[in-house]
């Protein structure tokens, strides 16, 4: 069984309700909830937090370390295959469509190289991603139209993956073919509601302390990390940091950019015509999860 659906949704509380009901055990897909010490920022449960559920597939990367889809494909598989062992209901739980995608589907990752990857990241960082996309448009003329021009990151993966291949970079999804068999229910609210709740829960990340934390990882390298420095919340702190802007625009920009990557969200899980929707804000929201469930094992 998966919970998907958009960032302050009500996925975890729905996790838990399930899980204790069920006898089921969480398999995390949220992305930055991999990086150790990203815990504020990212609303990861402590340990305290899990009602006694089993939790896996968090905490496998230092912040320096890029994210690594393939890496985690096979942690998630790992966590899946160890739960079904114990004759319990593995819930992969997230809004990261991609990783949900890699855990539960059929999905293959090119390698990687990391001398060509530091040398494409360094032709990057000296004349930005421009010579790099004519270059991809020369090769592979289809992924080149497929990435935006301003998308680095992409570009030096397409480039990396025709070296190592000598085949197109395939920029675009494949379509979906089920590793497992799998319900699928998306947590969503009307916008107005969400966008408060993305609000509260910033607020709440500050009270926390994520400024803090943002100045500890600080140290340990997270300016440095290429995926975990740009998370969000930790990317605009990180701005504070440096002097850049005040705090309470920091803050204020990290509510403003929670709330579009909610609609990028929104619109990835929507797509998919697997996902059974429950409305967040519903006071029966578990037991009619759990009905779902029910009548999926009919």
């Amino acid at each position: 069984m998966a919970i998907v659906g958009p960032t302050a949704a009500g996925k975890t509380a729905l996790s838990l309700a399930l899980a204790n009901a069920i006898g089921a055990e969480v398999v995390n897909a949220d992305s930055m909830q991999l990086y150790r010490g990203m815990d504020i920022g990212t609303a990861k449960l402590s340990p305290g937090e899990w009602e006694g559920v089993p939790h896996h597939v968090f905490d496998l990367w230092d912040v320096t370390e890029p994210a690594s889809v393939a890496e985690y494909q096979h942690a998630a598989r790992a966590a899946i295959d160890a739960v079904h062992a114990r004759g319990c209901t593995p819930l992969l739980v997230g809004g990261s469509g991609l990783y949900v995608r890699a855990a539960l589907e059929h999905f293959d990752f090119p390698g990687t190289d990391a001398q060509l990857r530091a040398t494409l990241e360094a032709e990057l960082a000296a004349g930005g991603p421009a010579p790099l996309h004519a270059r991809l448009a020369s090769r592979d003329p289809a992924a080149a139209a497929r990435i935006l021009p301003s998308n680095g990151r992409r570009i030096v993966r397409a480039l990396e993956v025709l070296e190592l291949t000598g085949a197109p970079f395939a920029a675009e999804l494949p379509e979906p073919r089920p590793y497992y068999h799998c319900l699928y229910i998306g947590v969503d609210l009307e916008t107005a509601a969400l966008d408060e709740r993305v609000a509260m829960r910033v607020d709440r990340m500050w009270a926390a302390g994520l400024v803090d934390e943002v100045r500890a990882l600080e140290r340990r390298g997270l300016r440095q990390g290429r995926t975990a420095g740009r998370a969000l919340g930790y990317q605009q702190v990180l701005r504070h940091l440096a002097g850049e802007c005040t705090e309470a625009q920091a803050k204020a920009d990290t509510i403003q950019a929670t709330r579009r990557f909610v609609r990028r969200q929104r619109s990835w899980f929507r797509r998919d015509p697997r996902v059974m929707w429950l409305d967040g804000r519903d006071p029966d929201l578990a037991v009619r999860a759990l009905a779902l469930a029910a009548e999926a094992r009919q």
